[in-house]
């Protein structure tokens, strides 16, 4: 099969590679889509040490099942799917907690972290555990379904931050395919009041697309500026609200993580999801005297069938998320230009 192959930090190959064979209670995908994410562009470059060569990454995937592993109910050889991008146990304490993400032998498709190494979906071929995937329905096309997997980021970042109707102001840091996920699960959520900060006036202006009510350039006094916008629209009495309800951070570095805590609320809810870097320097007096609660969020857990549902009623348009559909072949070159930050790409899907 033709897979697309990190060699070397910031070295990708198009390789011949066996097709893989599915284990008991493994099912083999005939990759249809897979979304470049930009933590692949960060393991691309090394930077992130989760992407160890050599290694097929690619973990936003979906696709067609071409083969079927003993033991495996309720699918068949056809049927279109949707791939978690997390492989868990399904029997550790946290799986039967409804934890998966948290699995106690987990692993994640195209990640190698050195304790493990997983081959991705940048490949006409992938074996995935038949309890990690999902039918999906035929109006929904595999570049969209590909983008399943970062709504499900999204979505279980908005539940670990209590997002609903109640949530006065909401602001998203970082606008990169997670952040404007985020905007659209807090829209589905019911949070009218969502207010998005980024570097880039391109990624700023889609988040105008995808929901977001204001924008606000990254950087100086960003965080101060949100927290004002935040008391602004909380419609509470003057004095009660000194920033937004809650604040998403989808960037994972030391100026994005201490803008999210300047934009929030006395005993407000700042959700980590960016990890860029391994250590951030984090403004703890802010978090202590404010009493600020700093939620981690890993993946996701449960939130696929909630995630189809949305995309395949319309109120999440994940066509809408996408930059370019290129062929699997001209991989390397997406991730060049991803890396150098061409302007107006947020998300390239490959078809192998």
């Amino acid at each position: 099969m033709k897979a697309l192959l990190l060699r070397e930090p910031g070295e990708l190959a198009a390789v011949d590679l066996d097709i893989p064979e599915p284990a008991a209670g493994e099912v083999r995908i005939r990759v249809a889509a897979c979304g470049i994410c930009g933590s692949d562009v960060h393991g691309y470059t090394g930077e992130s040490g989760r992407r160890i060569p050599p290694l097929v990454m690619g973990h936003e995937a979906a696709g067609t099942i071409d083969a079927v592993g003993e033991g495996v109910d309720g699918f068949a050889v056809g049927d279109r799917v949707a791939l978690d991008s997390t492989v868990f146990c399904g029997s550790c304490d946290h799986c039967r907690a409804g934890q998966e993400n948290l699995c106690t032998h987990r692993q994640v498709l195209g990640v190698s972290c050195g304790p493990y190494r997983r081959h991705g979906c940048f490949a006409e071929y992938a074996v995935v555990p038949a309890r990690g995937v999902y039918p999906i329905p035929d109006a929904l096309d595999f570049v969209a379904a590909s983008l399943l997997e970062p709504l499900t980021i999204a979505l279980h970042a908005v539940t670990l931050g209590g997002a609903g109707p109640q949530t006065r102001s909401a602001v998203v840091v970082g606008c990169g395919m997670i952040g404007l996920s985020v905007i659209a699960a807090l829209r589905a959520r019911g949070v009218s009041q969502i207010a998005a900060i980024d570097l880039d006036a391109n990624r700023l202006a889609a988040a105008l697309r995808h929901g977001a009510q204001t924008t606000i350039a990254a950087g100086g006094d960003a965080g101060r500026e949100a927290a004002a916008w935040g008391v602004g629209v909380s419609g509470a009495a003057a004095g009660d609200v000194d920033g937004a309800d809650l604040v998403i951070e989808a960037v994972g570095n030391t100026p994005a993580v201490q803008t999210a805590v300047a934009a929030a609320t006395r005993g407000g809810t700042v959700v980590l999801v960016g990890n860029i870097a391994p250590t951030i320097e984090l403004p703890l007096q802010q978090v202590v005297t404010r009493q600020l609660r700093l939620q981690g969020s890993c993946s996701s857990a449960g939130c696929y069938p909630e995630a189809i549902q949305l995309a395949a009623d319309g109120v999440v348009d994940l066509a809408s998320f996408v930059s370019r559909v290129a062929p699997l072949a001209e991989g390397a070159d997406w991730f060049t230009r991803l890396r150098n930050h061409e302007p107006g790409l947020v998300k390239v899907v490959l078809e192998p």
